[in-house]
């Protein structure tokens, strides 16, 4: 029987962030089919899930940090506001980080069901405050009508204000094409509205225990030409999307507001408390960057040109490319020596989907083989393919979980093969590669191979603890010992830009001491968080 919440707490509001972006996850491509306003360039389920999708690592990073006790609930709602903020993208991934922003504001101070009425409600009118005009039918219209429905001061519980918050979008949603002349003439409803229903549904989950009925499907009606123009950015409206986020006092937004709003149209800014996020539709992409730099400081700036997929590109695509994540910029030079497109993932901020993606699209080719060499990006990497596969691109993910299997991939990758047969060839090397790294425990901690104390070195193979000790280099020789005892040919050492050089010395004359037929292959790695990775292959 499903427990229904008496209160917020931290667990329900992770779990409200896994549940939003699983079903944004199976939902995008629906919505993003729909997508006709405010442009028709049908990504507004993409950038809702790469919003949520930040918004669930943020609150993942919180639960992460606090080990085996739970965060507070104020930090946890604080993280996802945070991470939906900095990683919000498009229209309405933008409003839907405000909304979560606002919503976390109330829920840090209390966590019934009044405050999370009040929440919806706070959050339904710093939303419409963000837009420079805003339009009904759309995502708005949805998240006002979600508030109006939630109950207050009657002692609901959470779980009931969120149904009744759900069933009221639900009910706005289906009437946004009577609303705006656009919808009605593709025959949809708004995409971002339709979104935010699914983002409620999954509070409702989360609170009660039971998902709410799927919304129906909606798809776009067959419609002449000439039915949506005029809201396309590519006929007549600015030819640009810039987003960016900016570091800037309220009084230099106030202002910045006033300067894009004379630039263009679809303003959004969100944020506060000096960290901002900035969409706008523009036909001069420079002019709003620069009124971000007298602004503050803009960070992270995404360009899109509208009459393209993607960014534009000179030239014809090459046949094929590899994107591949590495974990530093050593790795990375590698990478790109080799012909790779590679994407840094830096300690504690991972790629997303949309970085991905962006590297797909880079590569600027008709199949690319993509190597996430991490198991945790394996979703990621997935929607990115998906994306990519709707824009025409040929991509084959192959599921690396270390570097060192991406490493061994790239070796054996042939363009001139056929791509099956070199998709087959690169999976069959990873595969073959078994991956172990060195890492240095920053507490005390129960492992696979016992406790370990903060500063010990612990040795892993495959993901899982198997070797503590005390000194860097002794512990690596265990670990490959460990490794090789079931063979293999060659060893690939990746160092950290600060782990001494004499420690790949030490495993080299290690490795040809005691097996004479396997040979040692060495890279610098740069920045990259494990002092030492380790392939056999």
């Amino acid at each position: 029987m499903p427990q229904t919440a008496e209160t917020i707490d931290s667990a329900a509001v992770r779990a409200w962030c896994t549940l939003a972006l699983q079903a944004l996850g199976r939902e995008r491509e629906e919505i993003d089919a729909i997508n006709v306003y405010p442009v028709p360039d049908g990504d507004t389920g993409t950038n809702l899930y790469l919003t949520a999708e930040s918004a669930s690592r943020a609150v993942e990073a919180v639960f992460t940090a606090h080990g085996t006790g739970t965060p507070d609930l104020a930090d946890v709602v604080r993280a996802m506001a945070h991470g939906a903020l900095i990683g919000a993208r498009g229209n309405s991934g933008t409003i839907l980080a405000q909304l979560l922003r606002s919503m976390a504001e109330v829920l840090a101070r209390g966590c019934d069901g009044d405050h999370l009425a009040d929440a919806l409600r706070a959050a339904s009118a710093s939303a419409r405050q963000a837009v420079a005009h805003p339009v009904e039918g759309t995502i708005l219209s949805v998240a006002s009508a979600a508030s109006e429905a939630a109950p207050s001061g009657a002692g609901s519980g959470p779980a009931a204000v969120a149904r009744a918050a759900y069933d009221g979008a639900r009910t706005a949603l289906e009437a946004t094409p009577g609303q705006l002349a656009v919808l009605r003439e593709a025959g949809v409803v708004d995409a971002g509205g339709r979104g935010l229903v699914t983002v409620l549904g999954a509070l409702v989950e989360a609170l009660s225990g039971e998902a709410p009925a799927r919304t129906p499907r909606h798809q776009r009606a067959v419609v002449a030409p000439h039915a949506v123009p005029e809201v396309s950015c590519g006929g007549g409206g600015p030819a640009y999307e810039v987003i960016y986020l900016l570091e800037a006092d309220d009084a230099a937004v106030t202002r910045l507001r006033d300067r894009l709003d004379g630039l263009g149209d679809s303003l959004v800014v969100v944020g506060g408390e000096g960290l901002w996020n900035v969409h706008v539709h523009v036909d001069d992409a420079g002019a709003a960057v620069e009124a971000g730099i007298e602004a503050g400081r803009p960070y992270r700036i995404r360009i899109t040109h509208f009459a393209a997929e993607g960014p534009a590109l000179a030239g014809e695509p090459a046949q094929r490319a590899v994107v591949a994540v590495v974990p530093g910029e050593g790795l990375a030079a590698l990478c790109a020596e080799a012909g790779a497109t590679p994407v840094v993932a830096r300690p504690g901020e991972p790629p997303a989907s949309g970085e991905l993606l962006d590297a797909v699209r880079r590569a600027h080719a008709r199949e690319v083989v993509l190597l996430p060499n991490d198991a945790d990006l394996w979703h990621p990497a997935a929607a990115a393919a998906e994306q990519a596969r709707a824009e025409g691109v040929r991509v084959a993910l192959i599921p690396t979980r270390a570097a060192v299997q991406g490493v061994a991939a790239l070796a054996v990758h042939q363009p001139e093969r056929r791509f099956d047969e070199d998709v087959v060839a690169m999976t069959a090397a990873a595969g073959a590669t078994r991956y172990g790294e060195l890492a240095v425990a920053a507490r005390q901690s129960f492992t696979s191979a016992g406790v370990c104390q903060a500063g010990d070195v612990l040795g892993l193979i495959e993901g899982d603890v198997a070797v503590i000790g005390r000194d860097l280099a002794a512990t690596a020789e265990t670990v490959l010992d460990r490794m090789l005892a079931a063979g293999g040919e060659l060893v690939t050492l990746i160092l950290a830009e600060d782990t001494p050089p004499a420690l790949a010395e030490r495993l080299e004359a290690h490795v040809r001491d005691r097996y004479l037929a396997v040979d040692t292959c060495v890279h610098h790695g740069g920045s990259q968080q494990a002092p030492l990775l380790i392939g056999v292959e």
